[in-house]
């Protein structure tokens, strides 16, 4: 059993900062990609970052220069840190995974959402 555990999410007022981060605990053999999503109310969930196993990273335009991706493989841990917080980041983010169970079982995991609200 695999879960995706995630934490760090509040309430900040705008120019403020964040770090959120997510935990892959149970049977693993290996963390994959990881990636946060965001869903706001009445829109469709959306990718705001990604890192591969190797440090590669890539942004949702709306968040490059002020969100960063990164990761601990020892610890199957993904962080972001987001700075400069918008009213327009206010959303439920989730931490998602593509996790090893053993070397020939691959699945994609989802945590059970971190509420970010950005207000003065």
């Amino acid at each position: 059993q695999v879960q995706l555990v995630e934490s760090g999410g509040g309430l900040v007022q705008p120019g403020g900062s964040l770090r959120l981060s997510c935990a892959a605990s149970g049977s693993i053999f290996r963390v994959n990609d990881m990636g946060w999503y965001r869903q706001a109310p009445g829109k469709e969930r959306e990718l705001v970052a990604g890192i591969t196993r190797g440090d590669s990273t890539k942004y949702a335009e709306s968040v490059k220069g002020r969100f960063t991706i990164s990761r601990d493989n020892g610890l199957n841990t993904v962080y972001l840190q987001m700075n400069s917080l918008k009213p327009e980041d206010t959303a439920v983010y989730y931490c998602n995974a593509d996790i090893q169970s053993r070397p020939w079982s691959r699945d994609d995991y989802w945590g059970q959402g971190t509420r970010v609200t950005v207000s003065s």
